[in-house]
């Protein structure tokens, strides 16, 4: 692998990225939807809204009693009011799994227009013919979405506490957002996350014809981050700092092993043969 290549790679389709409007709104609207709009018109509607007739009061009495014995529990059980816990929940539980949702659906669309995109831009048989190796032009593909997909949910994260923070410290009397569990989903179980979509849709994009056949099939990535967005909000999963470590570690061991396989099972030979004839 020549690292050189790898570089160039990563940056032509990172300057490439805006040139695609699918790419570029989803960069743009994702953010804003689950780091600005989702959090504050809920906490807003929470603080100005009927508990009761919204139906939420009595789901966090539910989920709070199911919560075990300890620091948590008897963090929200101190709160005065339904309301307080209900916006405590909400932003520092039931919101990680939408949040998860912004690196997961951008990895996904910069990566399907990865290879796709080089051939409806007809220019994949100029990087098959040239002298890049295959596995340089696989890395710096992946690098190319990582990068850009990780900056934007960094700049989210910080966006939504801004929000957070700014919506809810007058209630609160101080600062309630992030705790250690968001750390962990954007320091740990985020890049492990995007670095598996990215592979898995890379792999799709090879065999795509087009970009919309692409996106059908690489959705199928987001059901299971739905999954466990509802699992969350209904009480089925907690996601706890230990369950959230181990989500991380398990996304590890399988991208170590998709790495290996991805990159052997993506022939030059193959490639030309599905994306130009």
């Amino acid at each position: 692998m020549n690292w050189g290549h790898v570089t160039a790679v990563a940056k032509k389709d990172m300057k490439g990225i805006t040139s695609n409007i699918q790419v570029l709104i989803g960069l743009i609207l994702l953010p804003l939807l689950f780091g600005i709009i989702l959090p504050a018109v809920f906490i807003i509607l929470v603080k100005t809204g009927n508990v009761n007739s919204m139906n939420i009061g009595e789901l966090i009495e539910k989920l709070v009693t199911q919560f075990p014995a300890g620091e948590i529990k008897e963090k929200l059980l101190s709160f005065p009011t339904t309301e307080h816990q209900i916006i405590y929940m909400f932003a520092n539980y039931m919101l990680g799994p939408f949040f998860l949702l912004i690196p997961v659906l951008n990895a996904l669309m910069i990566s399907l227009n990865s290879l796709v995109g080089e051939k409806e831009r007809r220019t994949l048989e100029s990087l098959l013919f040239s002298p890049i190796d295959l596995k340089s032009l696989f890395f710096g593909k992946l690098i190319a979405t990582f990068i850009p997909t990780l900056a934007v949910t960094i700049a989210s994260f910080l966006l939504c506490t801004i929000i957070v923070d700014g919506l809810t410290y007058s209630m609160f009397g101080g600062l309630i957002f992030p705790n250690w569990s968001w750390i962990i989903i954007l320091l740990w179980v985020t890049p492990m996350l995007t670095a598996l979509v990215i592979q898995f849709s890379i792999m799709i994009s090879a065999r795509s014809k087009g970009f919309q056949e692409a996106q059908q099939l690489g959705g199928v990535i987001v059901l299971p981050i739905i999954a466990l967005a509802i699992s969350q909000i209904t009480g089925l999963v907690f996601l706890s700092m230990q369950l959230l470590l181990a989500i991380g570690l398990v996304l590890l061991l399988i991208n170590i092993v998709m790495l290996k396989w991805v990159a052997k099972f993506n022939q030059r030979h193959y490639l030309f043969e599905r994306q130009v004839h």
